[in-house]
């Protein structure tokens, strides 16, 4: 079980990309201005979004692409093995090590789909509250700190 450190906020999208010529996965850990249904209690959903320019100013300089938020890097911005691009969705492309067995391990699992979303964590710098529709608006991020592979993601898209 991954330690979670209690100011860092994990949200997840799905979907990859493999590139079959290298140990290469491309995919989507945020989309933005989409409702989420984060939970429901006793009848009463409650709702999050991430605004589109919500990583403007964010702490950027350095995160990781790992499994399940587990602080083990499968790949790094700090060593250009991780690269992303920010547009209508922020999207990642990594590059594993097809030397090392545990990034095998999980080229495979994402290919036959035993792994098949993506994952975000962070820690907020603004955000809004509209009580009437119990939605969260997430409108800056402080720091990124990783986009992960996981197995149950908290968004659906």
């Amino acid at each position: 079980m991954p330690i979670k450190i209690p100011e860092r906020e994990y949200r997840s999208f799905g979907t990859y990309e493999l590139d079959a010529d290298k140990m290469i996965v491309r995919g989507t850990p945020v989309v933005f201005d989409t409702l989420t249904c984060l939970y429901e209690f006793n009848g009463v959903k409650f709702y999050e979004q991430v605004a589109r320019d919500a990583f403007e100013g964010a702490d950027m300089r350095d995160f990781i692409f790992n499994v399940n938020h587990e602080s083990t890097p499968y790949a790094r911005t700090k060593n250009g093995s991780l690269k992303f691009t920010m547009g209508e969705r922020f999207e990642i492309e990594a590059t594993l090590d097809d030397t090392d067995q545990r990034h095998i391990q999980l080229y495979g699992d994402i290919k036959s789909g035993r792994i098949d979303q993506m994952s975000f964590a962070f820690t907020v710098k603004e955000d809004f509250y509209d009580e009437e529709t119990r939605t969260r608006t997430i409108k800056k991020i402080k720091k990124l700190y990783d986009v992960s592979a996981v197995t149950f993601p908290a968004y659906q898209q």
